[in-house]
């Protein structure tokens, strides 16, 4: 399969001493970012930091946007999550990938040095262009009443 191709720019060079991000299977949507820390952090319950990784990504085609996202392992079993609970790195952003790790947890963790904590998913984008209207035409009368029945209306199941 051959995708976009975004640019890398290695902003630390302690980061060439570990894989560069990289899809781990064939099926895989995520490249996992890892932490550039300098010794490991301690993250209490309730405790939010943002991790260098030591790398920036130009995507250059505004018909794409990286998302950062929390690892489901870290996630569920440690409850360490994204601080912003998802990041979205724009096509024109050049700067350096950060990660808000936040410890949403009832118990201390500790990251380490070069961790896999997040990962970056490619996905594409639309911009919109707004139409102001006074009422919204063609949709059915189910459609018009969804909206009028507020946030979760539809029921819990």
């Amino acid at each position: 399969m051959t995708g976009p191709r975004l640019e890398v720019k290695i902003l630390d060079e302690r980061v060439r001493e570990y894989p560069l991000p990289h899809y781990a299977t064939a099926g895989s949507a995520g490249m996992d970012l890892r932490a550039l820390l300098d010794e490991p952090l301690h993250l209490a319950p309730g405790d939010c930091e943002l991790v260098r990784t030591g790398l920036a990504v130009h995507i250059r085609d505004r018909a794409y946007a990286g998302l950062i996202l929390p690892r489901s392992g870290l996630g569920h079993k440690h409850g360490i999550v994204l601080g912003n609970l998802v990041g979205l790195i724009d096509a024109d952003y050049q700067g350096e990938l950060m990660i808000s790790v936040w410890n949403r947890g009832r118990e201390p963790v500790t990251l380490e040095p070069y961790e896999r904590i997040a990962q970056y998913v490619l996905v594409p984008v639309m911009q919109a262009e707004l139409a102001i209207v006074e009422d919204f035409t063609g949709h059915d009368e189910v459609s018009q009443q969804r909206g009028s029945g507020g946030f979760g209306h539809s029921g819990r199941h």
